[in-house]
């Protein structure tokens, strides 16, 4: 793995699939795309919808956050310990996430998101074992 795949490149490719990502739940929030292809096709409501995608909005914000702060793209002295613990939670959340995916109702969830949240498990778990 450590010779496909860069630690730089690893996070140049979280970063855009995040920002992917954000675009996908902003239109879903904003009801472009229909709710009933995420979170398994369990949302009753558009209340509970806008809740779920704002949760998912900050996740993937946060993440990219502290993608950009471990490759020092942001400065900060944020300690390298206390990012590394964040990725690794980040490595457990898609894990979970693909596992979740695996069970999902929309075909669209099944066949486009499982991969796409095992690969970032992949690349965060890459970026996380970086000596530095």
């Amino acid at each position: 793995m450590k010779n496909l795949i860069s630690p730089k490149q690893a996070t140049i490719i979280m970063i855009i699939l995040l920002s992917g990502m954000l675009v996908f739940h902003t239109l879903v929030l904003t009801g472009t795309i229909p709710y009933a292809i995420v979170w398994a096709g369990k949302i009753n409501s558009v209340a509970d919808m806008r809740k779920l995608e704002r949760i998912s909005i900050f996740v993937n914000v946060f993440a990219m956050l502290i993608l950009l702060l471990k490759a020092g793209y942001i400065q900060n002295k944020t300690s390298v310990k206390l990012l590394n613990a964040i990725i690794w939670l980040l490595v457990v959340i898609f894990t979970f996430n693909t596992i979740g995916n695996l069970f999902a109702q929309s075909p669209f969830e099944l066949y486009f998101f499982t991969p796409l949240t095992f690969i970032s498990a992949i690349l965060c778990l890459r970026i996380v074992t970086v000596k530095n």
